[in-house]
């Protein structure tokens, strides 16, 4: 999915139908879900420490390593 599929998914959240909404907000989940990680991936091969993604996240940094940490 791209962007647009995202900015799909989003203005199908406003569905007047409560279960189209609720179907677009699971896939938009989803698709938030496969960009976060490829964005935080993508900054720890940049280099960037837990701490940083975390803060951008708004989350604490255990939460994020723990998510996105490799073991």
């Amino acid at each position: 999915m791209d962007h647009v599929t995202i900015h799909t998914l989003a203005a199908g959240a406003d569905s007047d139908d409560p279960i189209e909404a609720l179907r677009a907000i699971a896939k938009l989940r989803t698709e938030l879900d496969r960009v976060e990680a490829i964005a935080a991936r993508r900054a720890r091969n940049a280099g960037a420490p837990w701490q940083l993604i975390a803060l951008a996240l708004g989350v604490s940094r255990q939460a994020v390593h723990k998510k996105y940490g490799r073991s």
